[in-house]
């Protein structure tokens, strides 16, 4: 079997998350690594194989490559997209994307113009949960959601800097945004809020530490959003729906389905990062395209997440009518 040898850029937790998964494919090669931090890189590569390079352009230049993960922290976005465009390879990356809009559209329109494959690790979109309430919802829509993302704050100190991270409706809670969005459509105006209090435990810490949202999609589905880092424990990440006569709650684990008899609960099934990066693998080898998000779908999600963050800094509502089809 002709395998199909992927590069990494970036060899931080979440590269090691898609690894574990890749390493089960009889038809994928592990081939190369690249990170800043060569001794990270090293650590992969002694684990699974390949070869190690402290650049990115260097590990371009010197493999055979079929497609490229790009596993960076959003500061990072940008140039290994735009290099990895220039020599026409698929890619899969990491959300958010990156940590402003320009960089995103620059990137979006060179994909575009280049004609190659690309995924975006919004992975919630494979969960068996998303797909059953999907259903529910597809004869009797959702009027209202809330969505959560209540934690502790991430141990990287690059998270707490808002010109590296954007802040956490930008880096974690975009994830429920692109829920909303694959649940309900394109969102048509948001309006939020942001307050920040200094936490002598986390030095430097500058991103809002509370944030709220109001959204509005086109087909009348109105919501909020609640996040927050003030946490010291993961206290609920999730979507709650309500329609006539049915209330469901998702999260990445399990699904609660309410129709006013009892409030029964189960469990997800399956990995939904296994079959989004089975999903682009099939698509590189030239079988039928099944990937959920593209980095075109997932610029959408990233707007409103930039409108989010610019309304709460404002005080203003961002109207997204104009950019909801783009």
């Amino acid at each position: 079997m002709e395998k199909t040898r992927i590069g990494f850029i970036g060899a931080g937790g979440i590269a090691m998350r898609h690894l574990g998964v890749l390493r089960q494919f009889e038809d994928v090669a592990l081939t190369a690594f690249a990170d800043t931090d060569f001794g990270r890189a090293e650590g992969l590569a002694n684990e699974y194989g390949g070869q190690v390079y402290a650049d990115h352009r260097a590990l371009l230049d010197s493999e055979e490559l079929d497609a490229v993960y790009i596993c960076v922290p959003p500061f990072a976005h940008g140039e290994p997209e735009r290099d990895v465009i220039a020599r026409k390879l698929p890619f899969f990356v990491e959300k958010p994307i990156a940590l402003d809009l320009a960089t995103g559209e620059d990137i979006a329109a060179r994909v575009k113009e280049a004609g190659i494959i690309t995924g975006v690790g919004y992975h919630w979109r494979y969960l068996d949960t998303v797909e059953e309430a999907r259903n529910l919802l597809a004869d009797n829509p959702a009027q209202l959601f809330s969505g959560y993302w209540l934690d502790q704050t991430p141990p990287p100190t690059w998270w707490w800097k808002k010109d590296m991270s954007g802040g956490q409706v930008v880096e974690q809670t975009t994830h429920i945004i692109d829920l909303t969005r694959f649940m309900f459509g394109e969102v048509t105006e948001v309006t939020g809020l942001a307050s920040h209090k200094v936490r002598p435990d986390f030095p430097d810490l500058d991103v809002p530490t509370a944030s709220t949202a109001s959204l509005r999609f086109a087909n009348g589905t109105i919501g909020n959003l609640a996040s927050t880092c003030l946490l010291r424990w993961g206290h609920r990440v999730g979507l709650h729906l309500f329609a006539d006569g049915l209330a469901i709650e998702l999260s990445d684990r399990e699904i609660m389905v309410d129709t006013g008899h009892g409030r029964p609960v189960r469990g997800a099934h399956g990995d939904p990062v296994w079959h989004e990066d089975r999903d682009f693998i099939d698509a590189v080898r030239g079988g039928e395209n099944r990937i959920r998000c593209s980095y075109e779908e997932a610029l959408k999600t990233h707007r409103v997440a930039l409108a989010i963050a610019q309304s709460a800094e404002t005080g203003k509502p961002v109207s997204l009518t104009a950019t909801k089809e783009a």
